[in-house]
């Protein structure tokens, strides 16, 4: 797995189009799906679950009482540890909270009024397995900012309704929750239905399906991201611990055959210990097969002449974890650009912000983390301009206006100016 510097720049290329490879049959499909929804609302939202999910149900919405059945199957040490988690993403979340703002300029007011959205619709993945988790960091952000209705959407492939997503449901008190997923929950969440009220906003994970009917949808709603395969790359000097780098670094590679997971080191010693411990932990892995795939094709060791080089390359790859295990990682902080989550220190594992933390776990991919942000308190805000004027406040830019009006041909919009000036 370690790699050799001149190969680094085509094994960086690789991890930038391995998520490019969408057919076209793919996408057809997913076009198919969305504009059935649009058209047939409710009952093409039934069929598709039947065919895709083998879910033969009447009924769209899982009933209050339903989430409390299940939930009440749930361990109490999950129930425990959720609760720890969501009291913490929650504190951590309501720093993130904006208020309105404006300044007066004689008698003249400007200024911006932020408020939540009214409805914003959650996905959450179903099938392989279940993610509470991901209820907690996508609807909390958006109870904090204030949003009144939150719809959510989780498949119950077959008919099994997971106990663990239903506790967190039950424990952050939506009301609204929707047994389907895939294309036609996207539709149905984007577009409206009989049953499902329209949302102005989508957040949460999916597969390929889910990503692209996200992706076609946006502009008739906002969406979060387009979510890729997973990402690590930990940072570490010689002080660093190949046990605790390789166990982070099976941590994304568990997840599927896509992930990617790579350490880039100034110390020959660790790379090849690194690499040791990989193949001793990965032998004992209930997912090596998936994690071995992802090691294989899109893992890397990389050895870079200093730890300066080794944040350069990260900031090119501009990775969605980003760990950094030196002996003064603090020093290493200002040299990191591009990151969804940095992580400082051998005891601030990945997996710690996924779950507990209390920062979100929804971070850019695929290099977006060189221009976009973890999910947040702000995706649920919008925000307006506001403007007050006098009539002198008016007269001192009238000129100004009216001259660019002109320059521009936008003759109405002088007249505006123009037709006051007389009064």
């Amino acid at each position: 797995m370690i790699r050799k510097n001149k190969d680094v720049l085509a094994f960086f290329q690789s991890l930038r189009e391995r998520s490019f490879g969408i057919s076209s049959k793919i996408e057809q499909r997913v076009t198919a799906i969305l504009d059935d929804v649009r058209r047939n609302g409710d009952q093409a939202v039934l069929q598709y679950t039947k065919t895709f999910d083998s879910d033969d149900i009447k009924r769209l919405k899982i009933r209050s009482d339903e989430i409390s059945k299940y939930a009440e199957k749930a361990d109490r040490k999950v129930i425990k540890a959720l609760n720890l988690s969501a009291k913490r993403i929650r504190a951590f979340h309501e720093m993130q909270k904006e208020t309105s703002w404006s300044f007066s300029e004689g008698d003249n007011l400007l200024g911006q009024v932020i408020r939540p959205l009214e409805r914003v619709g959650v996905y959450i993945p179903g099938g392989k397995a279940s993610y509470p988790s991901t209820v907690l960091m996508n609807v909390i952000p958006a109870q904090v900012a204030g949003v009144k209705e939150i719809a959510l959407c989780v498949p119950t492939p077959k008919g099994e309704i997971n106990p663990y997503v239903m506790a967190a449901i039950q424990l952050l008190g939506v009301k609204e929750v929707y047994r389907i997923g895939g294309a036609q929950a996207i539709g149905a969440m984007a577009y409206g239905t009989k049953t499902i009220k329209k949302v102005d906003k989508i957040v949460g994970p999916g597969n390929i399906y889910v990503a692209l009917a996200k992706k076609m949808v946006f502009g008739e709603v906002d969406i979060d991201m387009i979510a890729g395969p997973s990402e690590i790359l930990i940072i570490a000097d010689d002080s660093a611990n190949p046990a605790f780098v390789a166990a982070d670094l099976l941590s994304q590679a568990e997840h599927d055959e896509l992930a990617s997971a790579i350490l880039i080191t100034d110390s020959k010693r660790l790379a090849d210990a690194v690499d040791k411990e990989l193949g001793r932990q990965l032998s004992n892995l209930k997912r090596k097969e998936i994690a071995r795939k992802s090691l294989d094709n899109y893992g890397a060791i990389i050895i870079t002449k200093d730890i300066k080089e080794a944040t350069e390359l990260a900031n090119h790859i501009a990775p969605e974890h980003l760990e950094v295990m030196t002996k003064k990682p603090m020093d290493v902080l200002p040299l990191i650009k591009n990151a969804g989550a940095i992580f400082l220190g051998e005891w601030t594992p990945e997996a710690l912000g996924d779950y507990s933390a209390g920062p979100n776990h929804t971070l850019p991919t695929g290099g977006t983390a060189r221009f976009s942000s973890p999910l947040g308190v702000y995706d649920f805000l919008k925000r307006s301009s506001l403007l007050k004027f006098t009539r002198s406040g008016f007269m001192e830019l009238a000129s100004a206006v009216e001259t660019i009006a002109d320059i521009e041909g936008l003759e109405a919009h002088g007249n505006t100016i123009r037709i006051r000036k007389g009064f």
